[in-house]
């Protein structure tokens, strides 16, 4: 209780400059450093000679000498611009603590002055801590400016299907928690005493020898307890308004608006919980850190506000303040002027109804890639079976992901080594459950003749080994033998297999599918539409690829949150391996939405 007691007490003695700090510091990140670092990322795309990054040209173009460099330099300015965030705040905590107060111009000077000294190199680790280690971890204690970094989700199913890879993960994870809290206070050193950030290092892992797991433990509580304030303010607010509405039944004005006021409620909830996250947080490690220290007998060392060198720095202050007003009105101008130029249509996109597509079938109820997965998808209502396509060594197509056999059937066998004599006698269903015991690894021919007599489209993956013998000719002359081309697409990872089927038949509708996707992909002519991995799915590249007349599908996308995210992203194909939940919650998407359904549940407790 008394470490709540002296959280509450230095987040409250200076929350005016606190709170006043953060808006500003939102504003600016949004309307002007966010579009700004992304056009700096632009322009290294540019020189670096690349107009789009996708897996295939991502190493190449991070091995290029002069991304390197341009690189490395937009880190330091990117961790300048946070430390500014982070400095800020503990520079304002620490007036709280020393029961001073300090106006947000002295704090920004202050901090500004120290956060110059991250260009040095003996500071040149404290990117390492800012940029990658704490967003890495999913903790709260990072800048609002540096958003928590997410693994892909097809990188993370990847990991947990692999027990040695899940190992590495799960010791990974523990070295850098355990990195991140040896350093826990080098910020505080490297901002609040006199010294570079390798010695604050060094004394932060000195100050928290025999308090890490009780450190962790207050961060995690701490951010409990702030998602807990969230929802319950959300959820008393709601019961107090449907109790009014109640009440003033015969109101209907007040009935009307009872939505709109919870959905007020709840925006200024999250605007109030953004602005007090990251202050929180770091008021909670402010405390641990003046508390170590008295309890090791350590100095507590305060920053003082130097008036003359304030009075001095107030020009340089007021220069930066008119510079931020001068550039987001030119930043208002020009959205303003591209606007009615028609560079933003805002019009182009209608209404699209999402489609499923099967992943590998209904591979979550049975074994991937096989007929019982296909028929079940059909069963489950899916509007798409995506598929992987190999080639044997006799020159079968047959439907398999993994160049190797081992994982599915248990032979360690490659396809391009077997022929389909051999793999017809594989058992491709045990690996999943007894109850598959037998299931055939089947041809492409049976899956396209299935498809036909069920009219359920197909998405056709090539998986190329480099040992095919025209390959895509082959997959191309069967989907015309059964006249399927309307009513499926053929997509690949590797460009070049689309160019060898628009090569053989420029009718043959084809997709790129891509984990990452960066740039005017829109210029790959290869490639009719885009499949995308989840996390790398924006609103702007989702515009860009409609303007292009061309869809984007969203892969691979397995929980409820994530489906609303492509929904509310708009794009027009999801690939999953849960069917039902994607079926189901593209459904209440169009029929309801969540505060509705939240107030019929408050309703019915009322009753």
């Amino acid at each position: 209780m008394k470490k709540i007691s002296k959280v509450k007490n230095i987040l409250k003695f200076n929350l005016k400059p606190l709170i006043g700090f953060e808006i500003i510091y939102k504003l600016s990140t949004s309307i002007i450093f966010i579009p700004l670092f992304l056009s700096i990322f632009k322009l290294i795309t540019k020189v670096s000679g690349y107009t789009y990054l996708t897996f295939e040209n991502i190493f190449n173009f991070l091995l290029n000498p002069l991304t390197l460099i341009f690189l490395l330099f937009l880190i330091l300015i990117m961790t300048f611009y946070t430390i500014i965030d982070i400095s800020t705040i503990i520079i304002i905590l620490d007036s709280s603590y020393a029961q001073k107060k300090i106006t947000i111009k002295e704090a920004f000077i202050l901090s500004l002055k120290k956060s110059i000294q991250v260009f040095k190199p003996q500071n040149i680790l404290l990117s390492f801590l800012i940029m990658f280690l704490i967003p890495f971890l999913h903790l709260g204690i990072s800048s609002s400016f540096i958003s928590t970094i997410s693994i892909p989700e097809f990188i993370l199913d990847f990991i947990m299907n692999n027990n040695f890879l899940l190992a590495i993960y799960i010791i990974l994870v523990i070295l850098l928690c355990y990195l991140l809290f040896k350093w826990l206070y080098a910020i505080h050193y490297y901002v609040l005493e006199d010294c570079d950030f390798k010695e604050a290092r060094k004394k932060s892992t000195n100050l928290s020898k025999k308090n890490k797991f009780k450190d962790f433990l207050s961060i995690v509580i701490t951010e409990l307890i702030i998602s807990a304030i969230y929802f319950l303010f959300i959820f008393l607010g709601i019961v107090l308004i449907l109790i009014l509405t109640k009440v003033f039944s015969k109101t209907n004005l007040f009935s009307n608006l009872s939505i709109t006021i919870i959905w007020l409620l709840i925006a200024l909830s999250f605007v109030v919980l953004t602005l007090l996250t990251t202050p929180i947080c770091y008021a909670i490690i402010s405390v641990l850190y003046y508390q170590h220290k008295q309890k090791n007998n350590e100095e507590i060392k305060h920053l003082k506000i130097n008036a003359k060198e304030i009075k001095q720095a107030t020009k340089k202050f007021n220069i930066l303040k008119y510079s931020v007003c001068f550039l987001i009105l030119v930043s208002s101008l020009l959205f303003t002027y591209s606007l009615l130029n028609g560079k933003y249509n805002f019009n182009i996109e209608y209404l699209r109804t999402m489609e499923v597509t099967a992943h590998r079938g209904a591979s979550k109820l049975y074994p991937e890639n096989t007929m019982a997965a296909f028929v079940g998808a059909k069963q489950l209502n899916a509007d798409w079976i995506e598929l992987d396509v190999q080639q044997t060594k006799d020159e079968k197509l047959i439907v398999l992901h993994d160049t190797n056999f081992k994982r599915t059937t248990g032979v360690n066998k490659n396809s391009w080594q077997t022929t389909y004599e051999e793999v017809e006698k594989l058992d491709a269903g045990s690996f999943f459950s007894s109850e598959f015991k037998g299931e055939k690894i089947p041809l492409l021919e049976e899956v396209l003749d299935f498809a036909k007599k069920n009219n359920i489209k197909l998405n056709i993956e090539l998986k190329p080994t480099g040992h095919e013998k025209n390959f895509e000719a082959s997959v191309g002359e069967l989907i015309n033998k059964y006249d399927f081309a309307s009513n499926c697409v053929i997509t690949s990872q590797v460009y070049e297999v689309l160019e060898n089927v628009k090569a053989y038949d420029p009718n043959l509708k084809t997709v790129y599918v891509m984990s990452l996707a960066y740039g005017d992909i829109t210029s790959l002519k290869a490639a009719d539409n885009f499949s995308i991995e989840a996390s790398s799915v924006t609103k702007t590249l989702v515009n860009k690829v409609h303007n292009a007349g061309k869809e984007l599908y969203a892969w691979t996308v397995n929980t409820e949150s994530s489906i609303n995210d492509m929904i509310e992203l708009n794009v027009d194909n999801i690939i999953t391996d849960n069917i039902s939940l994607a079926k189901d919650t593209i459904y209440s998407s169009k029929t309801s939405n969540i505060i509705q359904e939240y107030v019929k549940f408050i309703n019915n407790l009322l009753k």
